[in-house]
């Protein structure tokens, strides 16, 4: 009788992370909220820039869309695959991916994102290259390979640990 109530009580615990998800969702309404900051500034400043200076506020805008992106990944799987099944109608709304990012794939889309997040961070970095220094530089390229090779890290494990799954299924 005592475990069972512990076993219920610790399966209810995955409820607690919903507030998680909720402060998320806040801050993905911030990250909308600067996104069209971005936007009015760029649209205030365009015409008296130069290509360079475009690039890197384009650059700005793709990075806020990524980390959006991110944090909707996140959010919407990290529920689906932790607390409960969102009880909404797939087809309607157009989301075949839903219900089919498990743990693992998640991980990889999120490796994927740190590294084209970073690969815009470096960007900017190097088309702002005059004004960046050398050590920072040296830093922001040491920071993104180590996200790269973990990423695919990440994708050769994920694959070798599906391959034993998949031979496993088949069975002898």
């Amino acid at each position: 009788m005592i475990e069972k109530f512990v076993e219920n009580v610790i399966f209810a615990s995955r409820w607690l992370l919903v507030p998680l998800f909720l402060g998320l969702t806040l801050v993905l309404v911030i990250y909308v909220v600067k996104f069209f900051q971005e936007l009015a500034h760029l649209f205030a400043t365009a015409l008296a820039m130069d290509d360079a200076g475009l690039l890197i506020a384009a650059l700005t805008l793709v990075d806020a869309t990524l980390v959006a992106s991110l944090l909707v990944m996140v959010i919407v799987s990290g529920y689906e695959n932790f607390v409960s099944r969102l009880d909404v109608d797939v087809g309607r709304h157009n989301i075949a991916w839903l219900g089919k990012l498990d743990h693992g794939s998640l991980k990889i889309k999120l490796a994927s994102s740190i590294v084209a997040i970073s690969s815009i961070h470096l960007l900017k970095a190097f088309m702002n290259i005059e004004n960046t220094s050398e050590t920072k530089l040296l830093w922001l390229v040491i920071i993104h390979m180590t996200f790269v090779i973990s990423a695919l890290l990440m994708a050769l494990i994920d694959r070798v640990t599906s391959h034993g799954k998949d031979a496993d299924a088949k069975g002898p």
